[in-house]
This record gives structure tokens, C-alpha cells and sequence, in this order.
């Protein structure tokens, strides 16, 4: 056993997208490629050297090898020491808990979030920082350009660690501490939700629930939580055992992809409130008894009940949300005089919002909801303040979501996404839709007049920092939206979203199908932007 440098090349398509760095498993598994990025993280983050490292995943395919190679890369850079998640399991936000709770100098996650897995799926690697959160822009490009300059790697050669027996290890002068992955994230758990209130609820006869954790990562989590300390039936649980391909599934928690758990909550025997979370754990959906709440009225029932919640009692600073998402918890914090933000998507833009204390809550629609507890978006996080506020209101799923539209308007909203297309396609319409936003102000799509028209760009209000091209926007007077992005989420060719809102102030026109509602606007959109001419799809 002993240290080597091997010599190595760069790859000119490590660029760390919105969610870090993800690639198709048999990519990374090329030689030297999770080698050159993780020695690029290790260049840029020189606090890491002599210091403290958090490495964990959500289990897919090349988890437990690219720990395994990630430990002797960190043993070879002079490391002192790295929390590894049993099993080689950690869920996104309980690393960000373990960053901050034990001062650590930053954290890698090896995901792909709601990807498939497998030997022929996606993987992912990203690192967070000292905060907790993931890497700023600054950061990522730095890490970009280090590993474009890279000639070798250093790398402690010895025997494999033992990731499945908690306790003490030794690798070279590092020192390794195999710990229980659930544990911490429980305890922070039960310090921000009433698990009195929410036990009893659970207790009820007529009370029904479930949660899918989709053969991903959230499986021991849940099963501690909720059937250990709030006492849940075990049969409530939903592939909760962990697995590297997920089952042969898609662990995406929405309509389509947590179909079984749906069919749950609709009907005449339909359950009274089911949730899902997704591959990392960072994810939520949140369904009632033939009710589906969307990540965007989530974010703004959250936010209007947060007085609610013991762990948010003490008084809310306001909210975020990514540039796509509805504008749902604006409304809510103009009524309740809070600061509110719009952020380019991605989890690390809401960071220094969130350490500056200017917000208490964030979310994406992209199913993913979180506060201050951590530096993540956190998907049983947001089933518990769920299973909270049922607790405290006594009201079910429906009703709530329903008093909330009633008091602050309801959002309808609607996503398309075209996935894997040609990226110069994807450009070309970018660049088409970006010549005619001048033209379209003063105008109207579809009945609704527009208001203003840009391609966004986002000046960080703490540091200063300006982020530019993240999306064109097309907003009406009347609160109705159309937006245009790339997606960094996709491992091969290009994802182009285009998201839709309309608002609804009258009580009496609330409960009708989104479809039939977003139709005309819909029709608008596609023959503006001619995406779907274009994309063929």
C-alpha cells in the first residue's frame, strides 16, 4: 500500500451541469475519468487537504466502485479524514446535515437524481461546499478548467474499505469513520416537526397513508422514521429496500413514474395522503384522496402555514423559488409582507439567499421543496411538514390545497419536455423565440396581454454575482407566463422545457382540469415558438 501519481489526460466533457457532473455509467467508467474530476474537486478545494470529507450516493449502479476509488483519491491528496454513509448510502440533503452539523470542509454525492440507473443507466458525482450546499458557479467552472490542465492524479493504492461496518478504518494517514446513514437526518427531523401530533394522526383507524421510495435511497430513512418513531404500518412502505438499477424503474416522483402509488389515492377507497421521493432523496410528491398537489402550490401552502410547524414558529424570512416554478408563493408572501426571490433553477442559487438569511424556504416545480434545516432540497423533509400540517388542521389533503387557492389564487400550470434532441435544434428555437421578444411586448398570446419579454439573467442580492441566459420569459399583466429553457439535467443530447402559468382569482372557476384550462395558452406557445415542428416531436 502507498501513494502513486498516475499519469493522465484530460476529457473535454467534464463541465459540471446545474446538479453537478452526470454522464452514462459506462462513460464514467472509462479510465481516468472519475479519477481526473474528483483530483479536479481536490485542486479547487485546497481547505479539504488536512481536513474533513463527506462521501455518500443513493445506491445506483458504480456507487460502491466509485466510492472505493474516491476514498484512495482522497487518501492520495492528503485528506484527514471522510464520514462515509454505511453501505455506501447517503441521501442529498442528509449530506448536507452531516456538512453542517460536523463542520465538515465539503461533501461529495455520487447521483443522478431521478435518473434511471443500472449498468446501462446514469450516474452523477457533484460536490458541496463548507455550507452544505452544492457548489457555487465560481467553483464549478474552476473545477471545469482544472480538469482541463490535469497531467496526473494522486491516489493512496491499498486494500478496499470496509463501507458495510460502521466504526473506525484506516487508509494510508486517513482516517475513515463508517457511520449509520439515518440517524443524524432523523434527529434533525424530529427537531423540526411535532412527531407527537403526527403519530397520533398516523394512529387514527380511518387514516390511510403511503410512501414510495422507489428502490431508492429514502427506503432506511423512511422505514426509521416513519414506522420506527411515528409508528407507521410496515405495509404503508413502498420499494424501501435499495436498488442499484431502482427495480428496473425511474425513480422520478410524479405521475407517471410513481403510477402504483397514484392509483393509491384515487377512486372510492382512495388512501388519505401518499408521498414519493426520488432517487438521492431530494425530491417529494405529495398526493391526497384524489388530489394531486403540484411542487408549486407545495412551496406556497408551506410558506402560508410555516407558523404551523414548530421548527418554523419562531417567525419566516421569506422565499425562493427557481425562475420556472409559478408564481404561487409570491402571491403568498406579498400577503404576508416577506421578501421573495426568483432564482435561476438550480439548488446552489438559493444558497447564499438561504446563509445571508434572507430566506426561509425555497423550492423548484421540479418536484423539489426545502427550508434552512439544510442546504438542499429535501423530499421526506417536505412528506413530514405534510404529515404535520394534516396533523394540526385536521383537514384532509383537498380541503387545504382548496382554502389555500380560495385566500391566494390558484396557479394552473403545465410542463413539456422534449428530451434528448439535437442540441443545435434546441439552440436554433432558443435563438428564434430570443429575436422575437422585443416584438412582443404590448402584444397579446393567446388573450393575455404581455407585460415584458427577456431572456433572464439573475444578480445574486448577497454577492453580487450575475448569472446570465438562464431562460427566456414571456410574462403577461394578468400573472399568465410562458418560459423557454435548456435543462442541465440530461446526460446526452439536449432538453429543452417549456413551462406555462395561468392564474385563476375566482373561486367558482378553480376546480376545473388544468388541460382545459392551459389549452388555449398551450396552442399559443407551440405556435410561437415552433418547438414541437422543429423537434419533431
Amino acid at each position: 500500500m502507498s501513494l502513486h501519481t498516475i499519469a493522465s489526460t484530460p476529457f473535454n466533457d467534464q463541465l459540471p451541469g446545474t446538479s453537478g457532473l452526470r454522464k452514462k455509467v459506462t462513460h464514467f467508467r472509462q479510465p481516468h475519468y472519475l479519477e481526473n474530476f474528483v483530483q479536479a474537486i481536490f485542486h479547487q478545494v485546497p481547505s479539504l487537504r488536512d481536513g474533513t470529507l463527506v462521501l455518500g450516493g443513493d445506491g445506483r449502479f458504480y456507487n460502491r466502485e466509485a466510492i472505493q476509488i474516491i476514498l484512495q483519491l482522497a487518501a492520495g491528496n492528503g485528506i484527514k479524514r471522510c464520514l462515509v454513509g454505511q453501505h455506501g448510502i447517503l441521501s442529498t440533503p442528509a449530506v448536507s446535515h452531516l456538512i453542517r452539523k460536523y463542520q465538515t470542509q465539503g461533501g461529495i454525492i455520487l447521483s443522478a437524481s431521478h435518473n434511471p440507473g443500472g449498468p446501462d443507466g446514469d450516474f452523477g458525482i457533484k460536490f458541496n461546499g463548507a455550507n452544505g450546499g452544492p457548489a457555487p458557479e465560481q467553483l464549478t467552472n474552476a473545477i471545469y478548467h482544472a480538469s482541463q490542465s490535469i497531467s496526473a492524479y494522486q491516489i493512496w493504492q491499498g486494500a478496499p474499505v470496509d463501507i458495510d461496518k460502521i466504526g473506525e478504518q484506516q487508509l494510508g494517514e486517513m482516517h475513515i469513520s463508517v457511520i449509520d446513514a439515518v440517524s443524524d437526518y432523523a434527529a434533525l427531523m424530529q427537531s423540526l416537526f411535532d412527531f407527537d401530533a403526527i403519530r397520533a394522526l398516523i394512529a387514527k383507524p380511518d387514516f390511510r397513508m403511503a410512501f414510495d421510495a422507489m428502490h431508492a435511497v429514502t427506503g432506511p430513512y423512511a422505514q426509521h422514521i416513519f414506522v420506527d418513531l411515528l409508528g407507521a404500518e410496515p405495509s404503508a412502505l413502498l420499494h424501501c429496500i435499495p436498488s442499484d438499477n431502482f427495480g428496473g424503474g425511474h425513480p422520478d416522483p410524479n405521475l407517471v413514474h410513481a403510477a402504483a402509488l397514484v392509483a393509491l389515492t384515487q377512486g372510492d377507497n382512495a388512501i388519505d395522503f401518499a408521498a414519493a421521493s426520488d432517487g438521492d432523496g431530494d425530491r417529494n410528491m405529495i398526493l391526497g384522496n384524489n388530489c394531486f398537489v403540484t411542487p408549486s402550490d407545495s412551496l406556497a401552502i408551506i410558506l402560508a402555514n410555516a407558523a404551523l410547524v414548530p421548527g418554523y414558529r419562531s417567525g419566516v424570512t421569506g422565499v425562493a423559488r427557481s425562475m420556472p416554478t409559478s408564481q404561487a408563493a409570491d402571491r403568498v408572501a406579498e400577503q404576508l409582507q416577506l421578501a421573495h426571490f426568483e432564482t435561476p433553477t438550480g439548488w446552489k442559487f438559493f444558497g447564499n439567499l438561504l446563509d445571508a438569511d434572507k430566506i426561509t424556504f425555497c423550492g423548484e416545480e421540479s418536484f423539489g421543496t426545502g427550508s434552512n434545516h439544510v442546504r438542499e432540497k429535501d423530499g421526506l423533509w417536505a412528506v413530514l411538514f405534510w404529515l404535520n400540517l394534516l396533523a394540526v388542521k385536521q383537514q384532509s389533503v383537498a380541503a387545504i390545497v382548496a382554502d389555500h387557492w380560495r385566500q391566494f389564487g390558484r396557479h394552473f400550470y403545465t410542463r413539456y419536455d422534449y428530451e434528448a434532441i439535437d442540441a443545435s435544434i434546441a439552440q436554433d428555437i432558443m435563438q428564434r423565440l430570443t429575436t422575437q421578444l422585443p416584438d412582443l411586448v404590448g402584444s397579446e398570446i393567446a388573450g393575455h396581454p404581455v407585460s415584458y419579454a427577456d431572456d433572464f439573467s439573475y444578480t445574486d442580492p448577497v454577492d453580487g454575482s450575475v448569472s446570465a441566459h438562464q431562460g427566456l420569459r414571456i410574462g403577461c399583466s394578468d400573472g399568465a407566463r410562458i418560459v423557454l429553457r435548456l435543462s442541465g439535467t440530461g446526460t446526452q443530447g439536449a432538453t429543452l422545457r417549456m413551462y406555462l402559468e395561468l392564474v385563476e382569482n375566482d373561486p367558482a372557476k378553480q376546480a376545473q382540469e388544468t388541460a382545459t384550462v392551459m389549452a388555449p395558452l398551450v396552442q399559443a406557445a407551440l405556435a410561437l415558438t415552433q418547438v414541437e415542428a422543429l423537434t419533431q416531436v
